[in-house]
């Protein structure tokens, strides 16, 4: 890695895999045998490049995006320049911004494409964010890992980023306009999406209201059958008592027919 110390050191994924033993600082001037990720390079990254990466290794240049033209790029030298295609970025930094990889991010797609993928991601396991580049790039690291060489790898950039303008210049649905005239309209469901019905639910939550409603009732009816009982009970007592009272009243535990009368005799006549 050639590093121009453009980058604040505690953000640089560049200088943190050089201080992890991963990555080497080269001096400006000093050659590299092996591909480097340049802005100079005339020709994308392929599977062709494939035994260049395993014989001698892949080399970055740690600059800021900003000044790339007071980059001094003709004093890092090497016969293997190459340009990486088209990616979107998933560092803190550049975050969903595509072709403004960090120096981590770069490292990874080269060893993705050339056939390396288990070397990129043992860097990127490195940051806490690292695993998101591969997941975010996956279907496009997928096809350039496919492709034969970089002619084919600029010919699958083209058609991916062919699909995207086709897709932002899709016309998009407008909220505002309903068909007033559609019964059931809804502009947050698709034509002929229904939500599903509740029916069978509902109806035997009202089986199991009629059911407790008609407990209550029996409930109830058998209550004020008891209340009845107990009046016409209660009313017959008194009744006893009165009559008791007419005939001088009786003793306790006697009858009025075995309780003699004052004055009469008990023996028969």
């Amino acid at each position: 890695m050639w590093d121009l110390e453009h980058c604040d050191p505690k953000k640089c994924s560049g200088r943190k895999l050089g201080r992890l033993g991963y990555v080497k600082t080269l001096r400006l001037q000093q050659r590299f045998s092996g591909l480097i990720l340049s802005p100079m390079g005339v020709k994308c990254v392929s599977p062709q490049d494939r035994e260049i990466v395993g014989e001698h290794g892949v080399a970055v240049i740690d600059c800021s995006w900003a000044r790339l033209e007071d980059t001094p790029f003709s004093r890092m030298r090497g016969g293997h320049p190459r340009l990486l295609p088209y990616l979107v970025a998933t560092n803190p930094i550049n975050y969903g911004k595509p072709c403004t990889l960090s120096c981590v991010e770069a490292y990874a797609a080269a060893f993705y494409i050339t056939g390396y993928k288990e070397l990129g991601e043992i860097l990127l396991k490195k940051f806490k964010w690292g695993h998101t580049f591969y997941e975010v790039n996956e279907e496009l690291l997928e096809k350039y890992a496919k492709c034969k060489d970089s002619a084919d790898v600029v010919a699958a950039q083209k058609e991916y980023l062919e699909q995207l303008e086709v897709e932002h210049n899709k016309p998009k649905q407008d909220l505002t306009d309903i068909d007033m005239d559609l019964e059931h309209c809804n502009p947050n469901r698709r034509v002929g999406e229904l939500p599903p019905s509740d029916s069978s639910d509902d109806s035997e939550e009202e089986e199991d209201d009629d059911e407790e409603e008609k407990e209550r009732e029996e409930k109830n009816e058998k209550e004020e059958e008891e209340e009845e009982e107990e009046s016409e009970e209660q009313h017959s007592a008194e009744e006893c008592n009165k009559r008791d009272s007419a005939c001088g009243g009786t003793d306790k535990g006697e009858s009025p027919q075995s309780k003699p009368h004052k004055g009469t005799s008990t023996s028969p006549t």
